[in-house]
């Protein structure tokens, strides 16, 4: 029976990702910022663990308690929608605090126990946006590209130690709480001049065709976790499928 540890477990992706392994018959570590059991069925299979990725002793009391993991499941993160222009530089190195270096230092804390294994995937959850520009989401988009050319980097790196590191490309979800944990409020963050344009982007997102569901994630997720191919990108959802095509 395997073990995964998914961070950013509270809602949204990493919440039906969790659920998804854990029906699955995979031993699960769920974590989040603040611990909520009734998130989850019981299970003598799941454990949620207090986790901050952008805090470096959040990182060592989280990894510590889990003890052995086959999988690491990079979810957590945060969004920003807005123009560039009014993005304080304070969000800016939020979203990189976040979406990059957290990413980065769940990574590092994890290959050693990997490498002593000579087993281990690394999964890490970043967007759409990497695969074709997108407007209003600017810092966003930069604070996720790092982490794709991350990957790609670091799966040459660990190849020889039979150790896999993934990337999964989510669509636009509209269920997920993309903007609510940003700590800005959107108005803010588009000014009047841009307001016109801001309107045709938000029409244009409402009229969109198919897109992308939490369970599209947790599926695709769980295929990379399980894909012992050198595969390094799986795009999730319709929508993210197409860009990916294109």
């Amino acid at each position: 029976m395997k073990t995964v540890l998914i961070t950013g477990c509270s809602s949204g992706y990493g919440l039906e990702t969790a659920r998804y392994f854990l029906a699955q018959g995979w031993n699960v570590i769920a974590t989040m910022r603040t611990p909520r059991e009734g998130l989850f069925p019981p299970s003598d299979r799941l454990r949620v663990l207090a986790l901050d990725v952008t805090r470096p002793e959040s990182i060592a009391a989280a990894i510590e308690a889990a003890g052995p993991i086959d999988v690491l499941v990079n979810n957590a993160g945060i969004g920003a929608l807005g123009a560039f222009e009014a993005t304080p530089m304070s969000k800016v190195r939020a979203l990189f605090e976040t979406n990059t270096f957290g990413v980065m230092a769940m990574t590092q804390a994890v290959l050693p126990m990997f490498r002593r294994q000579r087993s281990g995937v690394v999964v890490n959850v970043t967007s759409s946006v990497t695969l074709a520009p997108m407007p209003l989401v600017a810092a966003y988009t930069a604070s996720k590209t790092a982490i794709q050319g991350f990957t790609g980097s670091l799966a040459h790196e660990l190849r020889d130690f039979g150790l896999a590191v993934k990337l999964v490309e989510p669509g636009y979800g509209p269920s997920t709480n993309f903007t609510q944990n940003s700590g800005e409020a959107i108005d803010a963050m588009i000014p009047e001049a841009y307001a016109p344009f801001a309107n045709s982007i938000f029409a244009a997102f409402a009229t969109q065709g198919p897109v992308t569901t939490a369970a599209d994630v947790a599926e695709i997720v769980w295929l990379a976790a399980n894909d012992p191919s050198e595969r390094l990108r799986y795009p999730a959802g319709p929508d993210a499928v197409a860009l990916a095509a294109a």
